[in-house]
């Protein structure tokens, strides 16, 4: 059986780290039926790009220019 690999750049490792965040605050709340899982993971990823999304649009990064 051979092992996924994954490979994310900075951007994507944000993302997954709020997306994580997300879930585990789901989960701490008991709001994650049995079963559901995977749902509860995917509105969590989409709520986090949606956050991503949101700061790019309000924040100018460095190097950024208008």
């Amino acid at each position: 059986m051979s092992k996924p690999y994954v490979t994310l750049k900075s951007s994507e490792q944000s993302i997954l780290g709020a997306a994580a965040t997300l879930y585990a605050g789901y989960l701490t709340a008991g709001r994650v039926p049995e079963g559901t899982e995977k749902e509860w993971l995917r509105r969590s990823l989409k709520e986090a790009i949606a956050l991503a999304t949101l700061t790019d649009e309000y924040v100018m990064a460095d190097g950024e220019f208008d």
